[in-house]
């Protein structure tokens, strides 16, 4: 975590939708970038269920349906995978609720549940302010509220120290309370405290920290139940303990226990000689427990003072919510005294990242020229910026320091004589594959009725600080996160998928030099079903005869498009991307240098995980101008030199994510080549659909032939032993030569296909087109099949 001077508030105030009302004493959990809020009150309790989406800073209100619980208050909420849980509550001013309610955030359904009581003792009374807390398939409540009076007019509050478990069934459904009998010193009753469970890495005994609350007085105690043995114990720390408190948050990150606002008493008054008398207030205090060392740090003490508000203001009843290592704050409670019954609710929206982010994927290749990549990378949760850069074995040609000189990235138009592909090198086939994607089976339509869109909205491509693909003439300008950045604009690109790197020439045996692929993830709606892209591992092609076998290595990876089979069909261009390596192509190899040796230059500092790149800026010897990103130190563009790419030159890319706490570690390397003008490009709008015969396959021409087309060659994987024995490594044999943009795949042929089961099962196909120059980039497809190892037309 930062140091305390060097923390870094960001106040979200360019969201959009219907923002909640301003309320304290409400839940919020997060369910991957969605934060979801439920409850609280300000004059009423609310009963609306609140969601915003931190990729695209929108609120919105899901259509909720079922057995829909009343709106409470300082409630128990816990969410475990899609499903969430609410118990208790105060549900009106002196009525509490003992109910379990369910909901199902994938169908935004609600359900109201029954957990069975406990074989012996009564289940937990109605209460508020209690902690409910989750570790596998069991919730933990401990402590509240409860009113031991009938009549709700008439509240007489006792405090509780009492101790559940609650078992869940799988995926929707609870089991029943328990009352696990524990061992040592119980600690004392208390309401409106924080409860959080933590397990060490290398030790499998998980522990809830309970912490502070209110019992007459706040508390500042720290209590640990070991949930293996069931034992308690009152963990010595070190550090300067938080001051007592309640209604505050806590959160876990990391190791780290991470302890925000509350009320606290008031300054001067010694809570020892008069616990129940004196005034408190709000705080806007943070402090950590590392629960690894049981060690406190302040990171901001309660007698530091924020005139410039640069943070959150003191406030009690809020809730916090940790996503990825970035913290969010939401409403809450401002006051001074209570005796002056001065109470305000905050609206503000803030967040703080508390550690630098990861490394993001490899650059990835979505298209190339002759003197420009388009390149995506995968997104990083909870980033505010990417520093994009490349380096190259070209010596360096000064290009003109004047910002005007870049290309004006609005309307650009890729070279209309070479649209190939060409692609990178990874490491690992994982490193390429987007973990959170979907695909659709072969051979059923998947219905996207009743499914939550947890996909964040992308909005267009926008490029910080002056661009080398943009125009800074140009530049519109945008707050983000309370920094002012100028973008530009890119342009909409069509469902542009990159393909395979290799030639697949008739006469040509690819060298192990050759520049490889990775994956583009474009995605384009067909119909109810969606085309996407993943990678597979291959490289380098040797065709013999029409009848030989293509061989692939492992060492590089592919784009590829998804060709769903098809009753209902739509068409996704697939741009090839790759330069075709001939006898002309001109000698710059990838020289292998050490890392201290390569010399690293900046494309810029982007807004979104895409760029479009045709210059960089050349790093000036000795000292340079430096401004600042968050807490990341960037050189100031405005005052360096530009080059262009050249055509047939190899280029390596790395990037690195940036947020508050500044500037990440840089990604594994990915190497690309610019285009040699000439080759045709990849043959687009691949089609599969099942006919009598077998399959139908068909393609469109490439946008880009570069001469006439004089025939097309496509390939299927098939099995062989030397599959068997390296997965990885295709055995291609080709399937069609013809003029024609079309063929049959038999019945027969199929048989004989092979399973590629690198990411999802797929049967996969490659084709290529053909000029006077030679054979171009060719363009893969898997066909899914789903998880079962049945024969395709099955």
């Amino acid at each position: 975590m930062a140091a305390p001077s060097l923390l870094n508030w960001r106040r979200v105030s360019s969201f959009t939708g219907p923002v909640p009302r301003a309320r304290h004493g409400h839940r919020a959990v997060a369910i991957r970038e969605l934060m979801i809020i439920f409850g609280g009150g300000n004059e009423g309790i609310a009963d609306e269920l609140h969601v915003y989406n931190t990729a695209t800073n929108q609120w919105f209100l899901p259509a909720v349906r079922g057995d829909i619980p009343p709106g409470c208050a300082a409630h128990g909420f816990v969410c475990d995978g899609t499903r969430i849980l609410v118990f208790g509550g105060m549900v009106e001013y002196g009525r509490y609720s003992n109910e379990l309610y369910e909901l199902q955030a994938s169908r935004w359904l609600w359900k109201k549940v029954k957990p069975h009581p406990p074989p012996s003792g009564l289940p937990p009374c109605p209460r508020l302010g209690h902690s409910f807390s989750l570790y596998g398939n069991k919730c933990y409540l401990f402590g509240g509220l409860a009113n031991e009076s009938e009549d709700s007019n008439n509240n007489v509050p006792r405090y509780l120290n009492d101790f559940y478990e609650l078992e869940l069934q799988h995926g929707s459904g609870v089991v029943g309370w328990s009352i696990p009998v524990t061992k040592g010193v119980v600690p004392s009753p208390r309401e409106s405290h924080t409860a959080v469970i933590y397990c060490k890495k290398d030790s499998g005994s998980p522990k809830m920290y309970v912490f502070g609350g209110m019992c007459g007085a706040r508390l500042d105690d720290l209590w640990q139940l070991d949930l293996e043995t069931m034992s308690w114990s009152k963990p010595e720390t070190k550090g300067t303990v938080p001051l007592p408190r309640s209604l505050h948050t806590a959160s876990v990150i990391g190791n780290k226990m991470y302890i925000f606002g509350g009320w606290v008493p008031h300054k001067g008054e010694n809570t020892e000689t008069s616990p129940h008398d004196c005034e408190w207030r709000c705080t806007s205090s943070f402090s950590y427990l590392n629960l690894d060392t049981t060690e406190w740090t302040t990171l901001v003490s309660d007698s530091q003072e924020d005139k410039k508000n640069s943070r959150p203001r003191p406030r009690a009843g809020h809730c916090a919510v940790a996503i990825g290592t970035r913290l969010y704050f939401w409403s809450g409670r401002d006051g001074y005294k209570k005796a002056l019954n001065s109470q305000v609710c905050c609206k503000d929206l803030w967040y703080l990242d508390t550690e630098k982010p990861p490394a993001p994927s490899q650059v990835q290749l979505i298209k190339a020229t002759t003197s420009s990549f388009h390149v995506k990378w995968d997104e990083v949760s909870t980033v505010e910026g990417y520093l994009l850069q490349l380096s190259t074995d070209l010596p360096y040609q000064a290009a003109s320091s004047d910002s005007s000189a870049a290309p004006n990235m609005q309307g650009v138009r890729m070279d209309p004589h070479r649209q190939g592909s060409n692609n990178i090198v990874p490491n690992s086939i994982n490193d390429t594959i987007n973990s959170t994607k979907t695909e659709q089976p072969a051979t059923k339509e998947t219905s996207m009725k009743n499914k939550p869109d947890f996909k964040a909205l992308t909005d267009s491509n926008a490029i910080l600080y002056p661009s080398l693909a943009s125009n800074a003439s140009n530049h519109n300008r945008c707050y983000i996160n309370n920094y002012l950045f100028p973008f530009i604009l890119g342009p909409h690109t069509s469902a542009n998928v990159g393909v395979l790197s290799s030639c697949l020439d008739v006469r040509t045996v690819i060298p192990e030099t050759s520049v490889s692929s990775t994956v583009s993830s474009t995605q384009t709606m067909v119909t109810q079903q969606t085309i996407k892209t993943e990678s597979s591992s291959t490289n380098g092609a040797v065709v013999k005869d029409e009848t030989s076998l293509t061989t692939f290595s492992t060492k590089s990876e592919v784009d590829e498009t998804y060709a769903l089979p098809a009753t209902k069909i739509s068409r996704v261009e697939t741009h090839a991307t790759a330069m075709p390596f001939s006898k002309e192509t001109p000698s710059n190899p990838v020289a292998t240098m050490k890392a201290g040796e390569r010399q690293w230059c900046d494309v810029g500092i982007f807004k979104n995980n895409t760029a479009l790149v045709s210059q960089f800026y050349l790093l000036p010897k000795g000292k340079q101008s430096i401004s600042k990103v968050g807490n990341a130190d960037v050189p100031d563009y405005s005052l360096l030199k530009k080059q262009d790419l050249v055509p047939g030159t190899g280029y390596r890319f790395r990037v690195a994510a940036i947020n508050g706490c500044g500037i990440g570690p840089f990604s594994k390397i990915s190497e690309f080549k610019t285009c040699i003008p000439g080759f045709p490009g990849a043959p687009s709008a691949v089609r599969i659909s099942k006919n009598v015969e077998g399959i139908h396959l068909s393609w469109e021409p490439p946008t880009s032939p570069s001469g006439n087309i004089l025939e097309y060659s496509a390939y299927l994987a098939i099995r062989t032993a030397q599959i068997q024995d390296n997965p990885s490594q295709l055995v291609f044999m080709r399937i069609y030569c013809g003029l024609k943009t079309s063929c049959t795949v038999t019945a027969g042929q199929l048989a004989n296909a092979h399973i590629d089961y690198t990411s999802r099962p797929a049967i996969v196909f490659r084709i290529s087109a053909k000029n006077e120059k030679g054979y171009g980039p060719a363009t893969q497809v898997r066909w899914l099949q789903g998880n079962n190892k049945k024969a395709p037309l099955n």
